[in-house]
């Protein structure tokens, strides 16, 4: 738990304002302010047209990312810290267990856009219930689109960084989940330990800068080594997991500050498919304060250079329809016609204006 004087803020004006560029492009409405740039742009109308096809097509792309993970791990907090609950398709956010019985107790969706979120049961609730929520998790990573794929995009395994009891959650990943993903099964799952300022009891946790110290770190480290180890010896999957602190949230209470939040981002963001990287993206929390702490200052950029890049490879297949080319964002690459572009200069500038 954070110091309150020190680590929470307001969730009022922030989640209703919008995030502009330089050049008042807002995020919220950028299907509208894309076909303008489009329909204005210095273009032949073959490129116009081919590119106001290519964007719609790249919008229409769904993004599915399972979560889970074992009881009071964590998964509704990182929810709610990382995605923009306030526009999703349901009646209310997900909410946060206070008491002795998980209040996730079946699959639970969540639509924000084009991009679906599964609220999973953890594990950990007695032998039957497990059993039933194994089956229920094994079903939906099996369930297939219209187009003959895996329906989840992406498994997020959520563990509890408080415990050194987690002998359940490699029950979770080791017998139900890795058997379950097919054949690219490390791009499929991502495992992250959550509740980092909590871990050796709180003890070594920075409340004023609001990160681990030296201690905890090398704790941390280590611990993100052995679930490595473990999952490895247990199943032949290799998975780099990450530690972070969704932000503890009480009932009526303001939400505490995330630490390595936009870290995992960065995460869940190498792991999809590059061309529904932009339906995440679009998903994220509005709030900057929620991005604002991590152990290195340079994965907003890094999450900038792969939604950007999730862009340009969808667009750019048309090199024979006379556009120019030209650098748009250093370190990505070209783009084809000024249309293109703009676009990503639209969406790039997003991730400028929320990570600061």
């Amino acid at each position: 738990m954070g110091n309150n004087n020190t680590s929470i803020f307001s969730h009022t004006n922030n989640n209703r304002r919008a995030i502009m560029n330089n050049n008042g492009i807002s995020f919220d409405n950028l299907d509208n302010n894309v076909e303008n740039l489009i329909q204005n742009a210095p273009v032949s109308d073959s490129v116009r047209n081919f590119v106001r096809s290519k964007w719609r097509e790249l919008r229409a792309q769904n993004l599915n990312i399972l979560v889970t993970g074992a009881t009071g791990c964590g998964k509704s907090s990182t929810i709610n810290a990382m995605f923009n609950m306030g526009a999703a398709n349901m009646v209310e956010v997900a909410t946060v267990g206070t008491g002795p019985d998980p209040e996730t107790m079946g699959i639970v969706k969540y639509e924000i856009g084009n991009m679906t979120l599964w609220d999973s049961p953890g594990l950990g609730d007695g032998k039957e219930a497990d059993i039933r929520h194994s089956h229920d998790i094994i079903d939906k990573l099996n369930e297939r689109d219209e187009e003959g794929n895996y329906l989840i995009d992406l498994v997020l395994v959520i563990l509890d960084g408080s415990t050194r009891d987690l002998g359940t959650s490699f029950e979770l990943i080791n017998s139900v989940i890795i058997p379950n993903l097919g054949d690219n099964k490390e791009q499929r799952i991502l495992v992250a330990v959550n509740q980092a300022d909590v871990a050796m009891k709180g003890r070594h946790w920075n409340h004023e800068e609001n990160k681990p110290d030296a201690t905890l770190e090398k704790f941390l480290s280590e611990k993100c080594d052995s679930v490595r180890r473990r999952i490895y010896e247990g199943t032949g999957v290799d998975i780099t997991p990450i530690y972070y602190s969704a932000g503890a949230k009480e009932e009526g209470e303001m939400q505490e500050r995330p630490y390595n939040l936009t870290k995992l981002l960065y995460f869940i963001l190498q792991h999809i498919p590059a061309k529904k990287r932009l339906a995440a993206s679009m998903s994220v929390n509005r709030q900057p304060e929620m991005w604002q702490d991590n152990d290195s200052k340079d994965y907003s950029e890094k999450c900038q250079r792969l939604t950007a890049e999730g862009v340009t490879r969808w667009m750019a297949v048309g090199a024979g329809l006379g556009a120019a080319f030209g650098s748009i964002v250093p370190g990505v690459g070209t783009v084809v016609g000024t249309a293109v572009g703009t676009i990503l200069g639209g969406a790039v500038a997003f991730f400028s204006s929320l990570f600061g």
